[in-house]
This record gives structure tokens, C-alpha cells and sequence, in this order.
């Protein structure tokens, strides 16, 4: 999930290059107050002229708190409404913000003739009360989409004494620091079936720094992490499919049990040393659907 300042148009062309599944134009933190309206301008003609093929189209507004948001969205979406996937809104706090941009993108849509409902939205969580109301925020859309973690200001708003982004704070010894925010994410986001994706790692030539960040995220279960530049994105591509290795077990253990659940009519069987069932299917669809969706081959087959 790459981010892409609005407000440079050679940023925005290098963007529909690299290898990432999903690009959201920047029109928040990453564009001075003064460059906005022009950022604007710039977003409306890279997602009319670009050529985004195989990528999701997302553009993050502003946040409610500001005067630019709806701005952002009216301008953005009547003039490149069509060739545009989703909005981010930043810095959510409760369901009534979802339900506004979700009113809002109605609107226009009715009024242009677009397709009503088709533009989708992710909700990034960032500070502790839009935590503790991530489960009314989950599901107060059909647009919703997915959650989004956003590491930088949450850290901010619970006082939290560290000055690098995703990092564990200084003279925290006892375990993860994020992990029940994270696990609270996935929560919800699984609760109503949504995405969930990790935020950004701001030491950006720190890859080897990216990928430990990442790794803790997707052994979760995240979808996705954000990148904030090229060097990042393979370390977010390899992180996030699953080794040769397990790929290869999961599409066995799928093929395996189809062949005792069908063929030998049983609900359980052995695969080498290990016993498997349904619950082993539901798992190996969880590894298999990543490794697909990488575009990875299988290097064994089942053999009863």
C-alpha cells in the first residue's frame, strides 16, 4: 500500500510503476496547507491520465477536524470519481464520521451518475478514542473497506515516549507495546469482515528495521503494511506472502483433505506425521489465498 504525496507530479507518475497492490494519493499529511488545492488538481489528473493497471485507486482526504475535507472529496471525486477505488479518512474518533463520507460520496455520485455505493472507504484509526470505538466505526458502513492503523499520531495522543514511528518505546522490556492495539484492529476488522492494514515505518532506508516491523503484523493476520518508498515495497511484498515452504503445505493439506473428505469419505486423516480436518482446511486457505494472490507455483503435490 503505497503513499503518494499529492503534490508531486513526479511522484505521482513513479508511482504507477512500481510493484504494490494498492497507491492512495496523498492530500493530508504529506501536503503543506498551501499546497492542497493544487495537490487536488494534480490527483484528479493522475487517476484520469495514469495508467494504474492492477492497482486499487485510493485517495486520503483530509481529516474532519480541518476545513479542507470536503473539498477534498467533492473536488476529487466529480472530476475523476470514475477511476477512483476508495478514500481514506484520517484520524477517525466515531461511526458518525464514516457516516458522513459515506452520505457525502452519495450525494455526488447521485448527482454525477455515477454508480451509487461503488467507491469504497478505509477508516484509519489514530488516536485512543477511535480505538475504544473501532467496533462502532467497523460497522457503521457498507463502504467500509478496511481499517488502518496510524501508528505516528497514535503514539502522540497516548503520550507514548518514543520519537520513532513503530518502534518499541525505551525502557519497555515486558513485550509488544502494540500488540493489543493491533490485535484490537484485527478484531474488528474480522468481526465485520473487513481488511486491516499496518501503517508506516518512517525510517525508510531502514529495510532490515521495515521488515521486523512487518513481520509482527502480518504473523497476525494483517492484509498489508504501508510503504512510504521504493526500497520498502519488496520487503512489504515478501513479508506479507508466505514462504515456499508453507505455501506448498497449505495447497497439500487442501488437496489432501478434498481427496479423504470425497474419495475415502473421511472427516480426518494423516498427512505425514500430522492429523488433518476441517479446521486444518480453514487454515491452509488463510496460506494458500496469500500465496495465490502472490502469483506463487506450487513445487509438490499430493500423492494418497
Amino acid at each position: 500500500m503505497l503513499a503518494v504525496p499529492g503534490s508531486s507530479p513526479r511522484f505521482l507518475e513513479k508511482a504507477q510503476t512500481l510493484p504494490v497492490d494498492e497507491v492512495f494519493l496523498d492530500l493530508e499529511d504529506a501536503v503543506a496547507p498551501l499546497a492542497k488545492q493544487e495537490a487536488r488538481k494534480n490527483i484528479v489528473g493522475a487517476l484520469r491520465e495514469g495508467d494504474w493497471t492492477g492497482k486499487t485507486r485510493v485517495v486520503r482526504v483530509n481529516d474532519l477536524t480541518t476545513q479542507w475535507t470536503y473539498r477534498d472529496v467533492i473536488e476529487v471525486v466529480e472530476g475523476a470519481g470514475e477511476f477512483l477505488d476508495a478514500i481514506i479518512l484520517p484520524k477517525v474518533q466515531d461511526s458518525t464520521e464514516v457516516v458522513w463520507l459515506d452520505t457525502l460520496l452519495t450525494q455526488i455520485e447521485k448527482t454525477m451518475g455515477m454508480e451509487v455505493g461503488r467507491i469504497g472507504i478505509e477508516a484509519q484509526i489514530e488516536n485512543a478514542r477511535g480505538l475504544v470505538n473501532v467496533d462502532t466505526i467497523a460497522g457503521s458502513s457498507k463502504r467500509l473497506e478496511a481499517l488502518v492503523f496510524g501508528p505516528a499520531d497514535f503514539m502522540a495522543s497516548i503520550n507514548m515516549r518514543t520519537l520513532v514511528v513503530g518502534e518499541q518505546p525505551p525502557g519497555y522490556t515486558e513485550g509488544d507495546a502494540y500488540h493489543y492495539i493491533l490485535m484490537r484492529l484485527l478484531m474488528a476488522a474480522r468481526m465485520h469482515d473487513l481488511q486491516v492494514i499496518d501503517g508506516p515505518y518512517l525510517q525508510i532506508k531502514d529495510v532490515e528495521g521495515y521488515r521486523r516491523v512487518a513481520r509482527r503484523a502480518a504473523a497476525l493476520g494483517f492484509d498489508g503494511k504501508w510503504v512510504l518508498h521504493p526500497l520498502q515495497v519488496e520487503a512489504a511484498n515478501e513479508v506479507f506472502s508466505p514462504s515456499q515452504e508453507d505455501y506448498d503445505r497449505a495447497e497439500l493439506i487442501l488437496e489432501a483433505y478434498e481427496y479423504y473428505t470425497t474419495v475415502e469419505k473421511r472427516g480426518a486423516a494423516m498427512l505425514g506425521d500430522e492429523m488433518i480436518d476441517e479446521a486444518s482446511r480453514k487454515m491452509a486457505l488463510v496460506v494458500a489465498a496469500k500465496g495465490r494472490a502472490a502469483g506463487m507455483r506450487r513445487t509438490q503435490r499430493f500423492t494418497p
